[in-house]
């Protein structure tokens, strides 16, 4: 249905399908922070760190977005078709496709959409966090569009990080899918940030600004550089 229907029912189905995706794996969500006021949001970009092919699905069954996501989830089974129809790919194999996403992405804040992008350009295992790239914080600058910065954790019920829910290093999809489904009660734990509005009061330059949010979200999550 998703091709052939309107946006707003097509963002309410993406919507439908992650929470029960969520539900079928047992997963619950929690949000803390500043949660996102679904009705009223637009132009809004959320930065985040990344852990698990559930952070999107997470994301988007509180609201709904597109994320900016590598050419390779298209190949990835039942996740490619809804990334298809709700992502901006970029390819990393080429140097110059950043600036192609940029110009598309900071278009598609304009226009009212809601975008997901994670900055550390792959998955951890949700006890470290590798240094944000800087160059798609552009499209929300261009765009005067606001980063809502969010922290992702998945923790034991004792408090320590759940790496098991971690979708890293050489572990396969099915692999990663199989040890989730293996876990009784499993947790995801959006911690909603202070939204930051970039405006002419804001500063312009994307290295400082992609600086400002990884350091609200290490903090958040008390994770910080060894360099």
């Amino acid at each position: 249905m998703l091709p052939l229907v309107r946006k707003p029912i097509k963002l309410y189905l993406i919507s439908w399908w992650c929470r029960h995706l969520l539900a079928a794996f047992n997963i619950q969500v929690i949000t803390k922070g500043h949660p996102p006021p679904v009705t009223t949001l637009g132009n809004t970009m959320f930065v985040g760190n990344h852990v698990s092919w559930a952070d999107i699905h997470a994301l988007n069954s509180l609201v709904p977005v597109k994320f900016i996501a590598k050419s390779e989830i298209q190949d990835w089974p039942i996740f490619g078709y809804l990334a298809k129809v709700n992502a901006l790919f970029i390819d990393r194999t080429k140097r110059y496709d950043a600036a192609r996403i940029v110009n598309i992405a900071a278009q598609s804040l304009q226009a009212g959409d809601n975008l997901c992008l994670f900055p550390e350009g792959t998955t951890t295992d949700g006890t470290v966090m590798k240094p944000f790239k800087s160059s798609l914080i552009q499209a929300a600058i261009q765009a005067k569009a606001t980063i809502w910065p969010f922290a992702i954790r998945y923790p034991r019920p004792d408090g320590s990080i759940n790496t098991d829910m971690a979708y890293a290093g050489d572990i396969t999809l099915p692999q990663s899918m199989k040890a989730v489904l293996q876990q009784k009660k499993p947790v995801v734990e959006l911690t909603f940030l202070t939204p930051i509005v970039v405006d002419d009061t804001v500063t312009q330059d994307r290295r400082a600004l992609t600086l400002q949010t990884e350091q609200l979200i290490r903090r958040e999550l008390n994770l910080w550089r060894n360099d």
